[in-house]
């Protein structure tokens, strides 16, 4: 199949570790990736961000990210980009008229809004992963909500009208039925993880050896990842370090709010001495960081899926994580990790703290959840799980939806 992909804001080409450089940006690439490896054809269209941009670029074999005009060349953040979605949909509808895809999968809000102006003319079935919900952020972050007037009617009716929606955990499901989403038009396919770089063997970052046990956290740098409550509960465990990478490059970090705010953080509890912000971490050099832990932590507030966790666990490392969203589907408390109450430091610490108690425990943990990993999140099983939601929309059983049956493999 021909597949068209949209991404407004996370372009998969992008560094990561910025404030709206995550997960989003890993999951569109690597899919796309693994999508292209089983013989499809995809394109990626992202927004233009830089006008020195080309118009195409060669990801992958078989991927190809193309970069859309659709307001200024510049750098926006993405809760002000829906006044440009008209924009984008309209030269979408004229690239796809010239050259249609099988069928189009848009990733958050506004690219489903883009896709769909684009699609509907065209009769292109369209699939959308939402990857975060307005109703849930602004659940957790009331007043401090920055996305746009109205964006949860516009995802309900995204919900409405799209063809299929992909969620990414259980928990998303019954977040969109509660919004009125058609529960027979929705199927879970989680994200993945690259199992030929996470994993328990390999090298790692070097350790001093004040026998401390290493806490690290892979985030972006905003408040509602939680990494100021980490920081917080450290000071209940006294034998602990924390490492954290994300953000702006290293140099930069004295400029990021952010990065300001968890160190004005670390002051105020006595803890300055025991974290450590790295920035930006390029990605090839993450495993190694990962496989450096003792323990990984995931406590954001909210969380749609919870990509980092299922990294650390690839990588054979117990992950304590926030019992929210994706993160209760991939982190089993009490076997690959442990569960704590978002926000909450105390719950955090008593989590670190009898990690940090039990080495065998750990080990076990760390184990398990390698296994996990393997078992269920690797790319080519979720690429799978993906094309034949595609296959079911386009009409386009064939030859990939007769390997899908042979292997027993279902969205």
């Amino acid at each position: 199949m021909r597949i068209a992909m949209v991404s407004e804001h996370a372009s998969p080409l992008a560094a990561l570790g910025g404030v709206d450089a995550g997960g989003q940006n890993v999951h569109v690439a690597a899919l796309a990736t693994a999508i292209a490896r089983r013989g499809h054809e995809v394109v990626v269209h992202t927004r233009r961000d830089d006008p020195g941009l080309p118009d195409r670029v060669e990801m992958a074999p078989g991927v190809v990210v193309e970069h859309v005009t659709a307001g200024p060349a510049a750098e926006l953040p993405k809760d002000d980009l829906l006044p440009h979605m008209d924009a984008m949909g309209d030269a979408l509808e004229r690239r796809w008229a010239a050259d249609r895809p099988d069928v189009v999968h848009s990733h958050f809000w506004m690219s489903a809004l883009a896709a769909l102006r684009a699609a509907a003319a065209l009769g292109i079935p369209v699939a959308h992963t939402f990857h975060a919900l307005g109703v849930v952020k602004r659940r957790h972050q009331g007043e401090r909500d920055t996305s746009p007037a109205g964006r949860i009617d516009l995802e309900r009716g995204i919900a409405r009208d799209v063809d299929q929606v992909v969620a990414t955990c259980s928990d998303e499901v019954f977040e969109l039925v509660r919004l009125g989403a058609d529960r027979r038009r929705m199927t879970v396919v989680p994200c993945g993880v690259d199992l030929e770089r996470f994993r328990p063997d390999g090298p790692a970052w070097e350790r001093p050896g004040d026998g401390r046990l290493r806490v690290v956290a892979l985030t972006r740098m905003v408040e509602r990842k939680g990494t100021g409550n980490v920081i917080a509960a450290l000071a209940r465990v006294p034998d602990a370090e924390l490492v954290v990478a994300g953000g702006p490059p290293a140099h930069r970090l004295r400029e990021d709010v952010e990065a300001r705010r968890l160190l004005a953080i670390a002051q105020e509890h006595g803890v300055d001495d025991r974290v450590r912000l790295l920035g930006r971490v390029e990605r090839p050099d993450v495993p190694g960081l990962l496989r450096s832990a003792d323990v990984a932590v995931c406590t954001p507030w909210y969380e749609p899926f919870g990509m980092v966790a299922v990294e650390a666990m690839a990588c054979g490392v117990p992950v304590v994580a926030s019992a929210v969203g994706g993160l209760q589907d991939t982190v089993v408390h009490g076997a690959t990790g442990l569960h704590v109450t978002p926000r909450d430091p105390a719950s955090i610490a008593g989590a670190l703290a009898a990690l940090a108690a039990d080495p065998d425990r750990r080990a076990a943990m760390g184990q398990a959840g390698a296994r996990r990993a393997r078992a269920r999140y690797g790319w080519d099983r979720v690429a799978a799980a993906t094309v034949d939601a595609y296959a079911r929309l386009a009409g386009a059983e064939g030859r990939e939806g007769r390997i899908l049956r042979d292997q027993g493999v279902r969205a």
